[in-house]
């Protein structure tokens, strides 16, 4: 059993940055791949960012160059830095773990989900 919260969602001006901070509960946090997803108002959950085990990441296209993805698996946390953020950046933001390790853009083969931190950037 996992259990993930977010936190560091919070109001922006565009061009700035901000680091979602993602806690992870359960010994085996180390071994999961951890993603990062994003759902805006009437839109569907789409994939943001991964991290696997060992630490290699991937991004989306949209967010490529200007978010990095990290983990510290001493204290369970895989954190989102976003730079020069968007009016369309603005969403609920996830943090999801996969415990193949697969690091997928799949929302569907993510297992455990956290509640959620809303991202808002104004223009």
């Amino acid at each position: 059993q996992v259990e993930l919260v977010e936190s560091g969602g919070r109001l922006v001006q565009a061009g700035g940055s901000l680091r979602l901070s993602c806690a992870a509960s359960g010994r085996t946090f180390s071994n999961y791949a951890m993603g990062w997803f994003r759902q805006a108002p009437g839109k569907e959950r789409e994939f943001v960012a991964a991290i696997r085990s060992g630490g290699s990441t991937y991004y989306a296209d949209s967010v490529k160059d200007r978010f990095t993805c990290s983990r510290d698996n001493a204290k369970n946390t895989v954190y989102l830095q976003m730079n020069n953020l968007k009016p369309e950046d603005t969403a609920v933001y996830y943090c999801a773990a996969d415990r193949f390790n697969r690091a997928t853009p799949e929302v569907r083969l993510y297992f455990y989900w956290g509640q959620g931190t809303q991202v808002t950037v104004s223009s």
